[in-house]
């Protein structure tokens, strides 16, 4: 009978074989490719020392097809717990070195356990994803499995953040896990995306395409709005998650950390008054704008290469997670179209479901007109970011800056739709449409009639906008709470979000609304 000391000895070997992998050659070829390991990809998201693995020493059951000969340890997916700044985080990671990352029954029943202790514990969850999709050897039952983490993710959604983190392939319904978490990471030149790769959409399209052109990191962030976030290495993008898990609550019932600052409340942001100018035909990067007031100009910006023409910005204010919703003017004006409304919208619909306030800064010209975005559905698309603030439930402070224009001013957070409190610089010019395009209208007839045209189209434009577009006119009739001096941004807002910290507010009892798709 063995002695307990070799029991030891041999479990000790055993996890060193599932840690080391199958063959010692799989490593130096991950590294060749200028990747990482699935423990070292690990070890560099978790605090040191801090990972508990779970199932180790799993391995698959299939035979068949030369597995029953091929059943290494981990069965090519690493999972379990650790911490990020020292709070709870479950982490799950397929290992390329093992089956090429390929998901099978016995992988799928490590990722099902670990998602639902990360729902149990309302703890986030990293997926560090680098696999070839579904093991063919096992069939029918790989395809059960992933089942079986979309039904986790959807579950799990606006309960805990879900993380996915993209660092190799990820191919056909493979792709649908990462879609469903709230933010996804990509690698650029070794992580794709994509539902038919190069060889199906050649064979079908006669298209030819690489599958960095497919779905590279490029690609879905700055194209397809798939991805948030892109880095040049693994490194700087693992640094990312942590940073982004440190501004975000551990679940859906608690708030998110609160980091003391030496930034003080009352800061005034001199800056402003150069930064921003009172021309509203003039361009500026409103990204400065939020730099100026939130805590020590430090923010995470989601998906900043798609849909620029609307920022979200994750920061914080006296130490306070905010969700800043912001038009930027430095790229199409500002405007809002079709891919700006779904990228705010689905930023909304996060910050209000795991309890962090919006702040929303307002500049905008309208809705982008044009006969693609008709046909291409900005009705029902640009309603989705109507939808998803009617519903939030979150404090909600909106700030114009400058223009704010029909039906974009309603959209972006007017008090007409539940703002808490609604604040405006006195360059603010808040009205149903430019002061040019309202006295071409109302006027048309008598600037037409006119020996002098151009004079009388001036002279009622200049009427138009001191009569009802004039910095008070909102606010004398209680649509803007007050208009402030903008080197006081900074202390107006600390101060309202924490007049509203203990905001409640109920919906009308539902199993779910219907959202415009």
């Amino acid at each position: 009978m063995s002695t307990l000391k070799e029991r030891l000895d041999e479990l000790g070997a055993l996890k060193r074989s599932a840690r080391e992998g199958p063959d010692p050659a799989a490593t130096d070829r991950q590294h060749a490719k200028g990747k990482l390991t699935a423990y070292e990809r690990i070890a560099l998201l978790l605090d040191p020392g801090s990972f508990h693995e779970t199932e180790a020493l799993r391995r698959h059951r299939a035979t068949g097809f030369g597995l029953e000969a091929r059943r290494p340890y981990s069965d090519g997916v690493v999972t379990g717990w650790g911490t990020v700044h020292g709070r709870t985080v479950f982490v799950y990671a397929h290992d390329f070195r093992v089956f090429g990352g390929a998901l099978g029954e016995a992988h799928a029943a490590k990722i099902h356990k670990v998602m639902d202790l990360a729902e149990a514990a309302g703890a986030p969850l990293v997926s560090l994803n680098d696999g070839a999709g579904a093991r063919i050897q096992e069939g029918v039952t790989a395809l059960a499995g992933y089942g079986g983490i979309f039904r986790r993710n959807t579950r799990s959604s606006g309960v805990i953040p879900q993380l996915s983190v993209m660092l190799g392939p990820c191919a056909g319904g493979a792709a649908y896990s990462p879609a469903l978490t709230d933010f996804v990471f990509m690698v650029r030149d070794s992580s794709q995306m994509f539902i038919t790769g190069p060889d199906v959409v050649r064979a079908v399209t006669a298209e030819d395409i690489t599958q960095d052109g497919l779905g590279g990191a490029d690609v879905h962030a700055g194209r397809s709005g798939v991805a948030h976030f892109a880095y040049d290495d693994e490194e700087s993008c693992l640094e990312d998650v942590r940073f982004l898990l440190s501004l975000l609550p551990s679940n859906n019932r608690e708030l998110a950390p609160v980091v003391p600052t030496d930034d003080p409340v009352g800061r005034r942001g001199d800056a402003l008054l150069d930064i921003v100018p009172a021309d509203p035909g003039h361009s500026y990067d409103i990204r400065q704008v939020a730099e100026e007031i939130v805590d020590d100009g430090e923010y995470v910006e989601v998906q900043p290469s798609w849909a620029p023409n609307i920022v979200c910005l994750l920061a914080r204010l006296d130490g306070h997670t905010v969700g800043v919703v912001a038009n930027q003017p430095a790229a199409m004006a500002g405007v809002l179209d079709i891919d700006a409304s779904e990228k705010a919208a689905r930023f909304v619909q996060f910050c209000d479901a795991f309890n962090i306030p919006l702040v929303t800064l307002v500049d905008v010209p309208g809705f982008l007109p044009g006969v693609d975005q008709e046909h291409n559905g900005i009705i029902r698309r640009g309603a989705k970011l109507l939808y998803a603030y009617c519903n939030a439930t979150v404090p909600r402070i909106s700030l114009v800056l400058r223009k704010a224009y029909g039906g974009a001013y309603i959209v972006m957070d007017s008090r007409s739709i539940g703002a808490d409190i609604a604040l405006a610089w006195p360059t603010n010019e808040i009205a149903v449409m430019g002061a040019e395009g309202a006295a071409n209208v109302i006027f048309r007839r008598e600037i037409a009639a006119s020996h002098d045209p151009e004079g009388v189209r001036q002279q009622r434009i200049k009427e138009y906008r001191s009569q009802l577009m004039h910095p008070y006119f909102a606010a004398e009739r209680g649509l803007v709470d007050d208009v402030i001096d903008p080197r006081d941004t900074r202390s107006a807002l600390i101060g309202a979000l924490a007049m509203l910290r203990a905001k409640h507010a109920d919906l009308p009892a539902r199993k779910h609304g219907n959202p415009p798709q």
